[in-house]
């Protein structure tokens, strides 16, 4: 690679590949957690109610580790390059966690083993993402996107079917005694952590990064040639800017600790459901960060990590805001799906509501496969997604394909027989392939090089704070508006990710 101040060169399909191989792996730790964690926890005796809350160990490592990493990514470089030490550290980790999993002896063991599994994926992942922005020119992050998109299909294909395969091909058991994992899910989890770990092991052997300095060269050439040409450069916002005021972080800390106090003092005195303290938790946790930015400002220490990222959160660019819209939408609605459908196909399709009933195990290997289908889906739509951006532009190709994923969630309502529920994953997959790619593709040429895995970071909150909200409120929405019944958990989401597709039109691609 030149060090010769030009823009970034194209990068061929094969170094394409290498470099998007990992994300084969680190969605098989996904799909296996998204399909299985649920009947895990039920099985394990979790009431259908505690689900949501059992689920947000998610969002919440999310929350804490995608910007962090992306902060120290944007400043590491040594022997394996920028973001591939964060690939090969969350990797191990991870393959450790899906091992450990299927053999939780008790239902809060699995759900801290929960919090550490996502915790370790977000490590491998969120550098994944960035790495895209740092190695590919513009004209080529449709594609470096989409290609990601579809070995997230895959992965997810083959993962969310393997309890299935292990039971109807292989023979291995899928019921178990009271409180104990199927042999199946058990054998699935051994099998996705080699997997996790070998394809991302393939991305940091066969994937060489530029180092910095050559990325802020080709930065520079790239805004030189926009300013002689006559156009807007992409970056739309400078590496370092004012700071907010002191007073500013003091009015937000004072706002969010007078409304998070009342929100917990309102739980305790209405009875409503405990899970909505986290609601609460969190705007006083926001708060107390404020104000210790607040303090940090005052005393001239403006930069670390914690200014940094803070900082950053208010002042993001303008595209970031409004695509945080979309997302805060489309996230709520995957997590409904994620967390409802076992259940809801459970107890509508196969007439089975007991975690322990040969009934019930039949309708949650029955849900493996139709995530699988609906990532077959993704992944064949993703050979199709930049043909069609480049027809409809970036955000015209999310309206449709957002749209077509709400009406397929929405369409569970609609079908009995469950066979014809692989109808809807079609719209799912469609939706999914385009979630995973083109928001970060309209996202990453509004952003800094030297700091994009730090936005990137702080883009994922709008991934994970619609599953708090998520976690929080659809044990209440499913309780006491839907009657207990999981099936409209589903329809909900279907409306909200339309109501997303809607969103991406404000979007300013």
């Amino acid at each position: 690679m030149s060090d010769t101040p030009r823009g970034k060169p194209d990068l061929s399909v094969g170094q394409i590949w290498n470099m998007c191989f990992g994300f084969l792996g680190i969605q098989f730790g996904f799909a296996l957690q998204n399909a299985n964690v649920s009947r895990i926890f039920q099985t394990l005796g979790a009431d259908i109610d505690d689900l949501p809350i059992l689920w947000l160990a998610g969002p919440v490592t999310g929350l804490l580790v995608q910007p962090v990493i992306g902060y120290f990514s944007d400043r590491t470089w040594g022997p394996l390059g920028r973001r591939r030490p964060y690939f090969l550290w969350g990797a191990l980790l991870a393959s450790a966690a899906l091992i450990a999993m299927p053999n939780s002896p008790t239902l809060w063991i699995a759900a801290g083993l929960l919090w550490i599994l996502d915790a370790s994926i977000n490590i491998a992942m969120e550098p994944f993402r960035a790495l895209v922005g740092d190695m590919l020119p513009e004209r080529q992050r449709a594609l470096g996107y989409s290609v990601q998109s579809l070995f997230i299909g895959l992965g997810a294909v083959v993962a969310s079917a393997l309890p299935w395969v292990f039971t109807n091909w292989l023979g291995f058991a899928n019921t178990a005694p009271d409180g104990e994992i199927p042999d199946s899910v058990e054998w699935s989890f051994y099998l996705g952590a080699a997997a996790f770990l070998g394809a991302v092991l393939w991305s940091v052997l066969r994937t060489r990064e530029y180092p910095p300095e050559q990325l802020h060269a080709f930065e520079a050439a790239e805004a030189a040639a926009a300013a002689a040409a006559g156009t807007v450069p992409t970056v739309d916002i400078p590496d370092d800017r004012p700071t907010r005021s002191v007073a500013q972080y003091h009015k937000g800390a004072l706002a969010c600790l007078v409304v998070g106090a009342a929100f917990c003092a309102a739980i305790e005195t209405q009875g409503w459901r405990q899970e909505l303290l986290v609601l609460g938790g969190g705007l006083i946790a926001f708060g107390l960060l404020q104000a210790r930015v607040a303090a940090l400002q005052a005393a001239g220490r403006t930069g670390g990590m914690l200014h940094a990222i803070v900082n950053d959160l208010f002042g993001m660019p303008k595209v970031m805001r409004q695509l945080a819209v979309v997302q805060m939408l489309t996230w709520f609605a995957l997590f409904a799906m994620w967390i409802y459908t076992t259940a809801a196909v459970g107890r509508h399709h196969f007439g089975a509501t007991d975690p322990d009933s040969p009934a019930f195990q039949e309708g949650a290997n029955w849900v493996g496969l139709l995530f699988a289908a609906y990532n077959g889906f993704a992944a064949l739509a993703a050979l199709f997604l930049p043909a069609l951006a480049r027809r409809l532009g970036r955000r015209g190709a999310h309206l449709v394909c957002l749209v077509a994923g709400g009406l397929g969630l929405a369409s569970f309502a609609l079908i009995d027989d469950p066979r014809w529920l692989m109808l809807p994953m079609v719209g799912v997959g469609i939706a999914w392939a385009s979630i995973v790619s083109l928001p970060y593709a309209m996202l990453v040429g509004s952003l800094p090089v030297r700091k994009l895995g730090l936005y990137v970071g702080i883009f994922n909150f709008f991934i994970v704070v619609p599953q708090i909200l998520a976690a929080s409120l659809l044990g209440l929405i499913v309780d006491r508006v839907f009657g207990d019944d999981p099936l409209w958990a589903l329809v909900l989401g279907g409306g909200l990710m339309a109501l997303a597709g809607l969103a991406t039109l404000r979007v300013d691609d």
